[in-house]
């Protein structure tokens, strides 16, 4: 007599992107490790960090994003792919990856005006003019020889992460990034071939799409991150069937497959929902806040309880929160949608795919709390539970990617520990 499915099998179900069969829905999606050298170069820490994902059978990795010029760089210890000396590092990545039988897919991003620290870039660029008011950092302009050197830049690191072994790279078009800020009217109040109607925004990326698959190939598979709403009230956003339509754009021309999230820096946090009682704090004391100017960093102190309890109101944490977007995408679209959003709960996982909200998850949070989670979820054990408090996301930049929480870092040690010693047995 044959035994009924597990509801949490459809979490291990093959996914086609592309060319690339991946053996899961259950995506890592990109994080910020902060563990590059300060010129941009792989080191081991990095490696070390991805290869519990990689033990634990993560259907796919998708790395923390490389910047593809240093005017790019978010932060200080952000990896780059803006050069062939990069490829040897990055190959190690590859390598450890595809050892434990891992598929690895590289994020690339442009920072814009969304810099973390200043002393990283001194020359914030953007589509316009247009102050951050979340970081206070105005950029300049970019000038058309610039963008043209930036897309050519795009295409050529996407071809050296194909030359270090990634499996396929990730354009970051979302949360407020350059090419986010392209596509939004707000950020974008060019009036050349760049700006203006919805195909001058959207043709940066179009030139970008097209001249990455000019260098990879049709056989390697382009991924795109893209916002499911902009989240900017009272401004010029996009909001969903609009990025649908970017969406449908980028579909005809080539692209594989879309991962969904929300928001820019200036939003505020419908990014990270969660619970804020302590990311103010960490964030002035061990995070980019202390580069902050005195006078914001004062005004911040001051009002960093109503700050917090505001963004506990505003944005509390749930499971899947921008799966409202990604059903619009799964409907409009034929490739693979990929939703990232709050997931913990296997339950809550294999409920939206089998809702056809999306074809697959993705997690950050959750799984820096537990990097064997997919392991978890497959022999169906506890996964190390996060808290969503962000303290993580607070220290970007400044401290090497962990959890902080004060309860589940402990479980989490001991958690890694046990693993760690399980895979020693059965390598004996």
């Amino acid at each position: 007599m044959n035994q009924p499915k597990s509801p949490l099998g459809m979490l291990f179900e093959p996914l086609r992107i592309g060319a690339m069969t991946i053996p899961g829905r259950i995506v890592k999606t990109a994080t910020t490790e902060t563990m590059s050298t300060v010129d941009g170069f792989v080191t081991e820490e990095l490696v070390a960090f991805y290869e519990p994902y990689a033990e634990a059978g993560t259907p796919l990795i998708v790395t923390g994003n490389f910047y593809t010029q240093r005017s790019g760089k978010v932060y200080h210890r952000m990896p780059g792919a803006d050069d062939d000396d990069k490829i040897a590092g990055m190959r190690r990545l590859t390598e450890m990856a595809h050892r434990h039988g891992a598929k690895i897919c590289a994020q690339l991003s442009h920072a814009g005006r969304q810099v973390f620290q200043p002393a990283a870039n001194d020359d914030p660029v953007s589509a316009s003019a247009v102050s951050d008011k979340f970081s206070g950092i105005r950029p300049r302009a970019m000038s058309l020889e610039e963008i043209r050197a930036f897309v050519l830049g795009f295409a050529q690191a996407a071809e050296r992460c194909q030359r270090a072994g990634f499996d396929a790279v990730q354009i970051h078009a979302a949360q407020g990034y350059l090419l986010s800020q392209f596509l939004t009217p707000y950020t974008n109040r060019r009036s050349d071939d760049y700006g203006g109607s919805f195909d001058k925004r959207l043709r940066i990326l179009v030139d970008i799409l097209k001249a990455t698959r000019e260098r990879v190939g049709n056989g390697f598979p382009i991924l795109l991150k893209l916002n499911g709403d902009d989240a900017l009230p009272l401004r010029k956003g996009l909001h969903t069937p609009a990025l649908v339509d970017v969406a449908r754009v980028l579909e005809d021309q080539s692209l594989d497959g879309i991962e969904i999230s929300v928001g820019h820096y200036e939003s505020g946090f419908p990014t990270i929902r969660g619970n804020f009682d302590l990311f103010f704090d960490t964030l002035l004391d061990q995070g980019v806040g202390r580069e902050y100017p005195p006078g914001k960093q004062r005004s911040m102190r001051l009002s960093k309880g109503i700050l917090a309890a505001l963004s506990n109101r505003l944005w509390p944490h749930r499971q899947g929160f921008n799966l409202c977007y990604a059903e619009q995408f799964k409907r409009a679209l034929k490739i693979p949608v990929i939703s990232v959003g709050g997931f913990s709960d296997p339950q809550a996982m294999a409920q939206a795919i089998q809702a056809g909200q999306c074809d697959a998850v993705s997690i950050a949070r959750a799984m820096i709390a537990d990097p064997y989670l997919v392991r978890h979820v497959h022999q169906q054990q506890p996964v190390t539970e996060c808290r969503f408090c962000s303290a993580c996301l607070a220290r970007i930049g400044t401290r090497a990617v962990d959890c902080f929480h004060p309860d589940v870092a402990p479980q989490r040690a001991i958690m890694m520990a046990r693993e760690k010693g399980l895979g020693h047995a059965r390598a004996a």
